[in-house]
């Protein structure tokens, strides 16, 4: 059956129009998987195998919170069979987005027990980076299973098996994290970043986190932000701090002068590499961060 075009007036606007799905378009058998950025593609493919072809809205090094979608995103929206968004409004374009077609989506941190942010205009919403915690992340590999199965339902035991394997090895990367995190010397087991994107690695952790601003939708500290981080990290004497690879290091830098800590490194949240860069897999993000982390805050930064 031939998808419907809903906001019709809107879709004409942007010269999108009633299609085959991308699978047809582009001359492949696989049902087409379409996420909102590359992180949960990554995730979606380990799921789905040989048996789905997923892609990602946004592209490597593309800042989440504030994405504009453009005309060529909502045709290729129209065209997919299935969206997966993060949901704990991390996507606020997305909302919008999804209801300019009529395409199945499933929100993959359904059953997550958020962490909600604690300063600022923030304060009382979900923290929406849930996907820092590979123990959450096996909750998102059981909802694609079940949004696949129901997409192709012929696979529905490959996708079972390839998620019941990654969730294995996300467990041993968890294990693994715990255990190098713990050797840091308890005073020193703090997590000071730009964005506060570790709350669930934190808590999974055993760290405390400090952040210069909850949300990255402004990219812009105040100096208010800047003197909170400053003296907390003056006070409980953190040998380093952090920032994200989507947002400029410039208010962290500053911290790390105005407080003698080293400038740790750069970490990865919203977005993977290219695949000769550090972190092409999610499972080789979290194991960067970990490693970047521990090197920091034992002083062997290099």
């Amino acid at each position: 059956m031939p998808k419907t075009v809903v906001m019709l007036p809107l879709l004409l606007a942007l010269g999108v129009l009633p299609a085959c799905s991308t699978s047809q378009a582009s001359g492949t058998d696989e049902p087409v998987v379409l996420t909102t950025f590359t992180v949960l593609a990554d995730i979606a493919r380990n799921v789905a195998g040989d048996h789905l072809t997923v892609e990602s809205i946004t592209k490597v090094g593309a800042e989440i919170h504030g994405y504009e979608p453009t005309p060529g995103d909502i045709r290729k929206a129209s065209d997919a069979d299935l969206i997966l968004d993060n949901g704990l409004n991390l996507e606020v374009w997305f909302h919008q987005f999804v209801e300019s077609v009529d395409v199945p989506h499933k929100v993959v941190s359904d059953r997550v027990a958020p962490m909600d942010i604690t300063e600022d205009s923030y304060a009382g919403k979900p923290n929406p980076h849930a996907w820092m915690s590979p123990k959450n992340v096996q909750i998102y590999v059981d909802n694609m299973v079940d949004a696949f199965a129901e997409l192709d339902p012929e696979n529905a035991a490959a996708f079972a098996a390839n998620g019941k394997t990654y969730k294995a090895e996300l467990q041993k990367v968890q294990d693994e994290l715990v255990a190098e995190l713990a050797e840091v010397p308890k005073k020193q087991r703090a997590l000071v970043s730009c964005e506060g994107a570790f709350s669930y690695l934190a808590r999974d952790a055993g760290l405390t986190e400090k952040y210069i601003w909850p949300v990255n939708a402004e990219q812009q500290a105040t100096p208010q932000q800047i003197a909170s981080t400053t003296e907390f990290v003056k006070t409980n004497a953190v040998p380093a701090v952090f920032c994200e690879s989507t947002v400029s290091d410039k208010a962290m830098r500053q911290v790390a002068s105005g407080t003698g800590a080293e400038f740790g490194g750069t970490l990865y949240v919203d977005s993977l590499s290219e695949a000769d860069g550090p972190v092409p897999t999610y499972l080789d993000l979290i194991r960067y961060d970990a490693d970047t982390i521990i090197r920091g805050l034992t002083g062997s930064t290099s």
